[in-house]
Parts: C-alpha cells; sequence; structure tokens
C-alpha cells in the first residue's frame, strides 16, 4: 500500500460524537450529523477522533457509532475510523471493528500520556501495521500525546506496507512543511492551512488536503477545496478566512482550545445552528454560558444563521 491505494483527499472532518444529557450515545443524532455533512459535500469523514471523544468510548459506545455510522455512510465517501488507544493490541481490536463495519481506514495517534521513546514508536507501529486489515493514517497529535514526532521517525513509519497517509496536526508549521515535502510522493500529508501557502501547496504541490474538525460551517470547508481544484484562488481564500477565523477565535497557537475542551466548542457551534451535536461526555462538560455567546458571535460574524431557542 502507499498513497495511490487510497482517494482521500480534499477536507475531511474529524467529526463529534453526539452524546445525550446523561452520557447516552445518541444514535439518531449520530444519523442525522452524517447526513448532514453527507448533503453539505464533504470529501470523507472521521470518526471516534479527538474530536470524536475516543477516550470516553467504551467497546460497546464504540461498536454502535461505528455501526451506525458504516450504515449512513454506505461508502458514499471515505470513513476513517479512530482507532486510538493505549496499547496495539486495543488499537487492533478497534481496527478488526472499523473493517467489520465498514470504514475505509484508521487513524491512529502515538498512546497517549506514557510519552513512548521513538523506538517505542516505531515498535507500537509495527505492531499495528502487522495486523490491521485496513490502510493506516498516522496521527501526529501533540496536545494530546506530549509526543511531536519528528521527520526522521515518521519517515520511517511511512516505509509500513499499510500506512498510507498522515495527519499532521503538530502546531510547528516548520514541521508540517519538512513532513509534507519529504513524504508526500509516498503517503498522503494531511494539515495543509486554508490560506494562501495552503492554496499554493494544494495547486502548485497537489497537495492532498486537511483531516480538520467538525465541519461546522458545513460545505465552506470542502469548497475551499472544490474552489482551488477549479482554479478559483480568489473564491478559495475567502472561504479559507471563514476557517481562519474559527481557529483565531476559538483556539490557541497549538490547536487546544481557548476555552472550554474542542469537542464541548464545536458541540456548542452545532447545537447554535440547529445541528445535532448534542453534549461533551463526563469528565468534560459543556462550554460555559459567556463562551456560548463568543461562539455565536464568530458564527454570526461568519454569515451563519443561528437558532436562538438551541440549549
Amino acid at each position: 500500500m502507499d498513497r495511490n491505494t487510497v482517494d482521500w483527499r480534499g477536507y475531511i472532518p474529524a467529526i463529534t460524537t453526539p452524546f445525550d444529557q446523561d452520557g447516552a450515545l445518541s444514535t439518531a443524532k449520530i444519523v442525522e450529523l452524517i447526513e448532514w455533512l453527507l448533503a453539505e459535500g464533504m470529501h470523507g469523514i472521521i470518526v471516534a477522533g479527538s474530536t470524536g471523544e475516543w477516550f470516553s468510548l467504551d467497546r460497546e459506545s464504540r461498536s454502535q457509532l461505528f455501526r451506525t455510522v458504516g450504515e449512513t455512510v454506505k461508502s458514499k465517501i471515505p470513513a476513517i475510523a479512530g482507532c486510538s488507544d493505549f496499547n496495539a493490541k486495543s488499537v487492533i481490536n478497534n481496527a478488526m471493528l472499523a473493517k467489520e463495519t465498514g470504514f475505509d481506514g484508521i487513524l491512529v495517534t502515538p498512546p497517549p500520556y506514557m510519552v513512548p521513546s521513538p523506538r517505542e514508536l516505531l515498535n507500537f507501529y509495527k505492531e499495528v501495521n502487522a495486523a490491521s486489515p485496513l490502510p493506516i493514517c498516522i496521527y501526529n497529535w501533540p496536545p494530546g500525546t506530549n509526543v511531536d514526532m519528528p521527520v526522521s521517525l515518521l519517515t520511517q513509519l511511512a516505509e509500513l506496507d499499510k500506512v498510507v497517509a498522515i495527519k499532521q496536526s503538530t502546531g510547528n508549521f516548520r514541521l508540517f512543511l519538512d513532513t509534507f515535502f519529504a513524504l508526500k510522493d509516498k503517503v498522503r500529508v494531511f494539515g495543509i492551512p486554508a490560506n494562501e501557502i495552503g492554496a499554493s501547496l494544494v495547486m502548485n504541490h497537489n497537495a492532498d488536503g486537511l483531516m480538520g474538525a467538525a465541519a461546522v460551517l458545513g460545505r465552506d470547508h470542502p469548497d475551499f477545496f472544490n474552489r482551488l481544484w477549479e482554479g478559483k484562488l480568489d473564491e478559495a481564500l475567502t472561504l479559507g478566512a471563514k476557517d481562519r477565523r474559527l481557529m483565531q477565535d476559538w483556539f490557541n497557537h497549538d490547536y487546544t482550545a481557548k476555552f472550554g475542551s474542542s469537542a464541548a466548542v464545536f458541540k456548542e457551534a452545532l447545537n447554535v445552528q440547529g445541528l445535532p451535536g448534542g453534549y461533551p461526555r463526563k469528565p468534560l462538560l459543556p462550554v460555559l454560558p459567556e463562551h456560548r455567546e463568543a461562539i455565536c458571535a464568530t458564527l454570526e460574524a461568519l454569515g451563519k444563521k443561528l437558532d436562538h431557542g438551541s440549549a
């Protein structure tokens, strides 16, 4: 396998997982959310990623989530399952479930909390690679793992036969660029910014796209890439500026949220538009009222119609 094994490109959001107020998984809201994302023209989706609160999913709720998404997407767009966990055996079990429920690939971070060394990470991914039934996207996510994988390690990981992509979510843009130019001919490298630099990478270097978060602006996100592929740079940059406004208002340089958790922020952004965001699962909590007001202010500035009666 390599980058040509899969057709992943464009805007592929890591979506939220809707929970009810009591913490139960809401399959009805999952279906509603997926149907909305399909109608808004997403180029793919990722479930049970960081934004999807994978760390809150037990085996039963993960199975329910994967089955509901698989049955709803029905191969209309690429579906990638977040399979991160604390050890290779658990990741592999999640990957087996993803294959069984109709996913096209898996997304895997380094094991969180323990801060493995490069040697340990290489061994971890080798174990996952040997047993995974699906193509693998390596996910470099320093805020959640306390590891910012260097290009030297990512180059070794890109040689594993089932690794087809890297989601490079470092706050170090130089590291992203070094990763992209070192590995773009071997694997798909996601994480381009929705600005002039990102546009140049797409139009001049065939950059693959962005595995962004939550898609709360609907089709504005995938249309950034659609317009670039059509050669309409000015239109693309206008759309990209909306994505950057969200990041500026709600997030820090390293992609951590300025208030609450990222999952809570994005769920509230969906809820206030009358979309099925739901609640975060404890220990995460909904955003505070003043933060809800800030989220609404940003969305209204971007021309989004809000449902002021939403909870």
